[in-house]
């Protein structure tokens, strides 16, 4: 008989709406049940694409054994760590002070009222190398519960007292300037991969808010460095196994330095930043290469990661059939039945393919005979060892990875997590309004436009933004990411298409962030809305993990909207945000890189350009070709319509309505460090101020 889970829309959730764990989703529910039933509550957070999170299931919460064990001694909760991301940064918090690491499925065990006494990872169901297994530790914790309650309830305590002592320090008080950007660059130099690029040795992961950093960096400050190492990382992750070179997008991390052999779960998060890493890579160096990742990266999003609606979906899993990425390698067999002697042969030389193959097995460490698709060799050499051109090569492997693509869509596809996330479609929207700007292509904004307008449509309700869509249903309160990551993305809507509407709404989402978030006494923002009960703390969160943080993303935002507003409001509140986690930045820069991009905004000099014109006409689309060009991160554009279509834009921003026409003529105004140059209707004159700016 299905649990209780059976009523969730959570893929995760769903998947174990069969288990004999008697699960109850997170709510006042299970916790009265364990005030009555007088018992500890097993906690189990996860998300549907999490391997280990599979493993678990499979050998404990699926096993009658263990699960009799389990509704015997607990109230058991299962929480997706997508759909309350509050509650996973709590308890994952717990798990890194009280075990010194964390990840999924994250085990918690706590009294009642929430307070954890117990945490963990992945638990095995019996002993194994070291780690006590389920059968073991539920009678234990049982029994202690019972006989030994004293002691566990003052290790809850204790944990409790820390979490409050966390929650209420105070990291700010100190001015950031340009040195710490210096640090932060120092600091991700010395662990910089100079073999394989990346960070730090195995696993590896993308991180592409580091590689936003350094470009802006480079910018600053001129040190080659900086951008050599962002083309190394990209390039060198675009040649791995963690790039799908058959139907592209990225997995998740790579398990070992070379970026060969990833987890190959692809995250919606994933492909909108480092899409964002890539696009800024193109401004800052063209090249057809990068370019053409970003297209890949899209085409794959748009095909398989977005609705009808025109929003996107969350995530593709890393298992099928059981296994962890069997949809996405090769026997050399197949290869050959498929392609033929010449597409085989262009194809293994190509992509590594050996006949004992490139995948070995996680455990024995032995060949499986399959293979994950890289770029082993360059294609000139490959051309040459075939005998034919480098165009003639080029064409025979693109027809191969065409042929291969339509083979693997024969295979049993992996779990599509099929919900929508606000903040994640916010990044979403965000990369391919970028992208689209960058390389002019109305395509790629026009798909961020819908999703756009899929979310302001949607995912109000009440006058207040929710988190989570699936099946029709649009629920859960929004957090910090969801305000500043959707906001992000309607500024750089606005940045694509100058139509007011996406600053409006970039506006109306930043002051709503502000009412519902803001930490009033020390600065920044709370994760968390106030008045969540279920919720033992409220997070300000500013660390850059896999994704930016809701503050960095808010004073990068904050900043934004102050240079194309006027908002000296917005000015001062950036400001607040900088220096409330200033001590706590200043300490390590690098685990803040989106924070550093942000700061480095804020300390300036940035510009603000202002085009005012007709849309329709030559001389306006000269001027903003010209403000296109180039890599420009500290830059914001706006257009004001001369006569009544330039008061919407004026009302937004007050300090554009004194700028009109020169001698009835489009005009550019370029304004920095609040000063702002003589009006030029040139372009080459436009050119000419923004490279002695």
């Amino acid at each position: 008989m299905p649990n209780r889970l059976i009523h969730e829309k959570s893929p995760y959730l769903l998947q174990h709406a069969n288990n004999p764990v008697d699960w109850y989703p997170w709510g006042e529910e299970a916790f009265e049940a364990a005030r009555e039933l007088d018992r500890p509550i097993f906690l189990s957070i996860g998300y549907a694409t999490c391997h280990w999170c599979h493993v678990m299931e499979h050998e404990s919460f699926e096993d009658p054994e263990v699960a009799r064990l389990m509704n015997e001694a607990f109230v058991n909760i299962k929480v997706d760590r997508e759909e309350r991301p509050d509650v996973d940064g709590i308890y994952m918090a717990v798990a890194q002070l009280t075990t010194g690491h964390g990840g999924w499925p994250l085990t918690i065990l706590m009294t009642p009222d929430r307070v954890p006494f117990l945490a963990a990872t992945y638990i095995p169901r019996d002993n194994r190398h070291g780690r006590v297994g389920m059968v073991n530790l539920v009678p234990r914790v049982g029994q202690a519960w019972r006989e030994d309650r004293p002691a566990l309830l003052s290790t809850a305590s204790s944990i409790r007292q820390h979490l409050d002592s966390m929650e209420a320090a105070d990291f700010g008080g100190r001015s950031l300037g340009a040195e710490v950007l210096r640090q932060g660059f120092g600091e991700l130099s010395a662990s910089f991969d100079r073999e394989h690029g990346g960070f730090g040795s195995a696993p590896k992961f993308p991180t592409p808010h580091r590689l936003l950093f350094l470009l802006r960096y480079w910018k600053r400050t001129g040190v080659d460095m900086a951008l050599a190492m962002v083309e190394q990382t990209l390039d060198s992750m675009r040649a791995g196994g963690v790039y799908d070179q058959v139907g592209f997008g990225f997995h998740r991390y790579s398990t070992d330095h070379e970026w060969l052999v990833p987890h190959f779960e692809k995250m919606l998060y994933d492909q909108a930043m480092l899409m964002l890493a890539f696009t800024e890579s193109v401004e800052a160096k063209p090249g057809l290469e990068r370019e053409a990742v970003v297209r890949e990266i899209a085409e794959y999003v748009l095909r398989d990661l977005t609705s009808a609606d025109g929003a996107f979906y969350s995530a593709e899993d890393a298992d099928s059939e059981g296994e962890e990425g069997k949809f996405y390698v090769w026997s050399l067999d197949e290869v050959q039945a498929v392609l033929g002697d010449l597409g085989a042969r262009a194809a293994s030389e190509t992509w590594g393919l050996e006949v004992s193959g490139n995948y070995r097995d996680e455990a024995s460490g032995e060949p499986t005979g399959l293979n994950i698709a890289h770029r082993a060799r360059p294609l000139a050499e490959v051309a040459g060892d075939l005998g034919l051109t480098e165009d003639e090569t080029a064409t025979i492997v693109a027809e191969a990875r065409l042929s291969l693509f339509e083979q693997r869509g024969h295979r049993e596809r992996p779990l599509l997590d099929d919900k929508v996330l606000t903040d994640w479609n916010g990044l979403m929207i965000a990369a391919l309004a970028r992208a689209g700007r960058a390389l002019g292509d109305a395509d790629l904004v026009a798909a961020a436009g819908r999703a756009a307008t899929f979310i302001d449509s949607t995912m109000w309700r009440d006058g207040d933004l929710l988190h989570r869509y699936r099946d029709g249903e649009a629920a859960l309160g929004a957090n910090l990411d969801d305000f500043a990551f959707l906001a992000w993305g309607e500024i750089e809507l606005y940045q694509a298409t100058l139509e007011p509407e996406h600053l409006a709404r970039a506006i109306r989402l930043t002051e709503a962030m502000i009412e519902r978030f803001r930490d009033t006494a020390r600065g920044g923002f709370y994760f968390s809305a106030a008045g969540r009960e279920d919720l033992l703390v409220r997070q300000r969160q500013v660390y850059d993990g896999a994704i930016p943080s809701g503050n960095s993303v808010a004073l990068y935002n904050l900043v934004r909207l102050a240079r194309l507003t006027g908002r000296s409001d917005y000015e001062k509140l950036a400001s607040e945000t900088a220096s409330a986690f200033s001590r706590q930045v200043a300490s390590q820069p690098s685990s803040f890189t989106f924070f550093l991009s942000a700061l480095d905004m804020e300390i300036g000099p940035s510009q603000e350009l202002v085009i005012v014109g007709d849309p329709e006409s030559a001389e306006t689309a000269a001027l903003l070709a010209v403000a296109g060009e180039g890599y420009h991160p500290a830059r914001v554009v706006l257009l004001r319509p001369p006569g009544a279509g330039g008061r919407s834009i004026a009302e937004l921003a007050p300090f554009t309505e004194s700028f009109g026409l020169l001698d009835g003529h489009a005009a550019a105004y370029l304004c920095s460090g609040f000063a702002c140059e003589r009006p030029v209707s040139d372009p080459e004159a436009l050119r000419d101020l923004i490279r002695d700016a």
